[in-house]
């Protein structure tokens, strides 16, 4: 890291936002080298083991069992055992923290397994660790060499060689993921794969549209009635199902949609039965068929792709080769229209805070308009998560989500304050979305394997951060947990936002947030929620089979899996918003009823003035307006938030939550309450929607008393109303506008001493006319 970037690192966690940073804005070369500058360079010793050759055998069986041991100080690495290998290969490194090295030499080991007894010892190689030479990416990697095996003393050569390769580097360095690392010594077995840092990328997810035109030929096993058959596809674990043909016939006909998700590479199948109900509560399986999904059109447009015909394999025909007294004539088939749909998004996280908004087909994607890189430096604070020893302990990592890509930092074992000092980089499509980053506490380390604990989220909108701007901020990590909020930590992270294209950018605001396919061939919100859910399900599949694998707990807690399920607090978050954005409108109103009211003179007089004026020039209104919205953003610019925001404890009703309404959010679906607990929610909820129905009833009663004005439904009320609107007409037509609304705007803002406090004639003669509420049971 440079002294500047160091300079910007530390006055930013200081004070929240450095000042800007120059350059031209496209990745130049500069930029490439001095990757990690966002970051505090860690210094690394590496040893990476390759090989051995011509190691001796155990006189006593023949065998030879090598590993090799890697010694810093108190620290030791080992590489796997290989059975009955006098020449092994390893390709394994190690990492050794600089900030941990109280040891001037370094001794590597090769040594013998034995069942019984101390292993072998075959000889060593020592570096004086002064001697270690630097390398800084983006070097090429230091050469491997062979090396002479030695005796315990160091003073005559043995029989072998090993080959290794020593140098000092940082975390840029690429051996830095893959490699054994000394802040993870006490890790063994299986869980050394799930400590260190990895990159992901989401599994190319595709729209399946399955267009079921007709049947023909269908035969029921009940050949005195006609079939009533419906359709059942299913892809994996998705199962749909078309509406029963409402007609008895062996030509039924649907042309209904089903939409299914698929992700690449293709392992499904698609499986259509054609079942015919003979009962309420009894099908008959008509035929099947499977169909490979590779055969299917990958559409990109609204064009109509072609449709095919299918023979169904007819249900319990073929189980004997030989037995064909059943072979029919005729087979039943079915018409589809089936294709991949390649022109929208497939949606795994919620609109509100999407990462990537592309659609599936590479074909249309867009050059990006920007370059975000992520330092994930450190965290503080940290509570313990588990007990090892007696003792609290949280083994913490990090994972950031955005677009396709994700990433995991390495674990940092038994710290409450680690530090992770890794920097990544995403290419940005659209500035109107949302990074999300995790930490989680590591629980697969040991024997004991349960689902990673939660510690805490951050989300950063992109369209919140200033181009070419180093922010580095401290972010509270927040869990709401059945016991209520709790801080778990901070996060320290470090953003800057490059922008490649101004003008690009800013025209996307103008463009729509979603491929236009979402917009020409919507899907409805049921249709969304269930793709979506699906969309989360195969996400975490395939993560999962990674290694090390990222696991369901931590895909379905970054893609907020559980978001759309019903909550008390967050229903009483969404009312205080929308009480929050009319409180503007309620604060005009209350004004401009104290300038009515006179109470402050001057203020009243000064709206006379400016009405007149603008009442003789009406030209002048709507210019009036747009510089008087200018001046107000000017003005709110010295109160711009400084870094962005993070997770607002009041704005989600998280502080004054009630512990019963934090176990209903935390139940399961369906509920696992005891009857009791579920019959006094559900009387909760029915007094909620009952003041919900008041309201809902009360602006229905508003609408129907205004279309009642001219429905003759209170006839005296509508002549009434017809007559003033035929003298409105005359008088309106007879003066000029102008002198109109003079009149009117000068009568409301008459003086309160030529006011009544009883109800006006209008409201009076609005509130008297009928409502179709007296009509309802």
């Amino acid at each position: 890291m440079t002294t500047k970037s160091k300079t910007q690192s530390r006055s930013s966690a200081n004070g929240g936002l450095t000042a800007f940073r120059g350059g031209g804005g496209w990745i130049s070369s500069e930029r490439t080298a001095t990757t990690y500058d966002l970051v505090e360079q860690m210094y690394y010793l590496y040893v990476r083991v390759v090989k051995a050759r011509d190691l001796p055998p155990n006189p006593v069986n023949g065998n030879c069992d090598p590993y090799v041991e890697v010694k810093l100080g108190n620290y030791k690495g080992k590489t796997q055992r290989f059975e009955k290998k006098t020449n092994p290969e390893w390709n394994q490194v190690f990492a050794f923290s600089k900030e941990k090295i109280h040891s001037s030499v370094l001794e590597v080991f090769v040594r013998d397994r034995e069942m019984v007894g101390r292993d072998d010892y075959l000889g060593k190689v020592v570096f004086d660790m002064n001697e270690v030479p630097t390398r800084v990416p983006p070097d090429s990697p230091l050469a491997p060499q062979w090396y002479r095996l030695e005796d315990r003393r160091g003073e005559s050569k043995l029989r072998g060689e090993v080959m290794l390769a020593v140098w000092m580097g940082t975390q840029a360095d690429e051996a830095f993921p893959d490699s054994w690392h000394s802040d993870a010594a006490s890790v063994h077995g299986e869980g050394v794969f799930s400590v260190r840092s990895k990159v992901y990328v989401s599994p190319k997810l595709w729209y399946l549209r399955v267009n079921v035109i007709e049947a023909q030929d269908i035969e029921s096993e009940d050949k005195s009635q006609l079939p009533q058959v419906f359709v059942k596809a299913q892809v994996g674990n998705q199962i749909l199902k078309t509406r029963l043909c409402p007609n008895r016939t062996t030509n039924p006909f649907w042309n209904e949609d089903l939409v299914f998700v698929a992700a690449e590479p293709f392992e499904e199948q698609l499986v259509l039965t054609v079942e015919n109900k003979v009962a309420p509560t009894k099908d008959e399986l008509v035929g099947r068929i499977s169909l490979p999904l590779h055969i299917f059109e990958k559409r990109l447009d609204h064009r109509p792709g072609h449709s095919r015909w299918f023979n169904l394999e007819r249900f319990g025909f073929g189980v004997l080769e030989g037995d064909r007294r059943t072979e029919r004539k005729f087979s039943t088939r079915i018409h589809l229209r089936a294709c991949l749909e390649g022109g929208y998004h497939v949606l795994d996280e919620s609109t509100m805070y999407i990462s990537d908004q592309r659609p599936t087909a590479r074909q249309l994607w867009k050059q990006p308009i920007g370059i975000l890189e992520v330092g994930i430096l450190s965290a503080q604070g940290l509570i313990p998560m588990k007990s090892k020893d007696g003792r609290g302990s949280t083994d913490a990592y990090c994972v950031a989500k955005y677009g396709q890509k994700w990433v995991r930092t390495r674990t940092i074992v038994e710290s409450v304050s680690p530090k992770w000092n890794e920097q990544y980089t995403w290419e940005v499509y659209d500035p109107c979305t949302v990074i999300t980053l995790g930490v989680f506490d590591n629980c697969h380390l040991g024997s004991n394997e349960k689902p990673d604990s939660r510690i805490g989220k951050v989300r950063i909108r992109l369209s919140t951060l200033e181009t070419d701007r180093i922010y580095t901020h401290s972010y509270p990590l927040l869990v709401l947990q059945p016991s209520g909020l709790k801080k778990t930590g901070e996060l320290q992270l470090a953003f800057r936002f490059t922008c490649l294209s101004l003008a690009h950018m800013v025209y996307l605001y103008s463009r729509p947030l979603l491929p236009k396919m979402h917009y020409l061939h919507p899907f409805t919100v049921g249709q969304l929620d269930s793709l979506r859910y699906q969309a989360m399900n195969i996400v975490a599949s395939r993560l999962g089979r990674a290694e090390p694998p990222l696991r369901k707990e931590v895909v379905e807690y970054m893609l907020d899996v559980d978001s759309h399920m019903w909550s008390m607090r967050r229903s009483k978050a969404n009312f205080f918003r929308i009480v929050s954005l009319f409180s503007g409108f309620v604060s005009m109103s209350k004004w401009i009823s104290e300038v009515c009211q006179w109470k402050n003179p001057i203020t009243t007089i000064l709206v006379h003035i400016l009405f007149c004026i603008l009442i003789c020039y009406p030209e002048l209104i709507l210019p009036t307006a747009f510089l008087y919205m200018f001046l107000i953003g000017l003005w709110n610019f010295r109160f711009r938030p400084r870094h962005p925001p993070h997770m607002d404890t009041k704005l989600s009703w998280a502080e004054a939550v009630h512990p019963d309404e934090l176990d209903e959010e935390f139940d399961t679906f369906p509920t696992s309450k005891p009857q009791d607990i579920v019959r006094m929610r559900y009387d909760r909820l029915r007094s909620v929607a009952g003041r919900i129905q008041t309201v809902v009833g009360d602006m229905a009663t508003q609408g129907e008393r205004l279309q009642s004005l001219l429905s003759w439904r209170d006839p005296r009320a509508t002549s009434v109303f017809i007559v003033f609107c035929l003298c409105a007409a005359v008088a309106l037509y007879i003066t000029p506008f102008k002198i109109v609304t003079l009149l009117v705007g000068l009568f409301s803002l008459r003086h309160p001493r030529f006011r009544s406090k009883m109800p006006s004639a209008p409201s009076s003669f609005f509130r008297r006319l009928p409502a179709r509420a007296d009509s309802m049971l």
